[in-house]
């Protein structure tokens, strides 16, 4: 069992940064794919970013490549999504997301994954 809890998300100008941070408790950290993703009202819940358990593959959709960067640290057994030079339209509640098994890379789809978070808002005002 694992649990997942975001923080980090909040109120900002299009233009602006936040960092998500996901802390992981529960088994070990580090056999698992973690990813992000984000639901926005209305809207199908999208990968945005996954990384590999040792953290040096990583996998972006086209909507945030060159904007936002994932990244996790073992030690800390938590995963980190900076997001640079918001848009509008990245106005969603993003959820992180843990996958501890499959051959599947990357893993874009939701039911790759185990556990969830419950969640953390972004709204970008323009």
């Amino acid at each position: 069992q694992v649990q997942l809890v975001e923080s980090g998300g909040g109120l900002v100008q299009a233009g602006g940064s936040l960092r998500l941070s996901c802390a992981a408790s529960g088994r070990t950290f580090s056999s698992y794919v973690m990813g992000w993703f984000r639901q926005a009202p209305g809207k199908e819940r999208d990968v945005v970013a996954v990384i590999s358990k040792s953290g040096i593959s990583t996998y972006y959709a086209d909507s945030v490549k060159g904007r936002f960067t994932i990244s996790r640290d073992n030690a800390q057994s938590t995963m980190y999504l900076q997001m640079n030079s918001l848009k509008p339209e990245d106005t969603a509640v993003y959820y992180c997301a843990a996958a501890g098994y499959g051959r599947t890379w990357p893993p874009t789809e939701g039911y790759f994954y185990d556990y969830w978070g419950q969640g953390t808002q972004v709204t970008v005002n323009s």
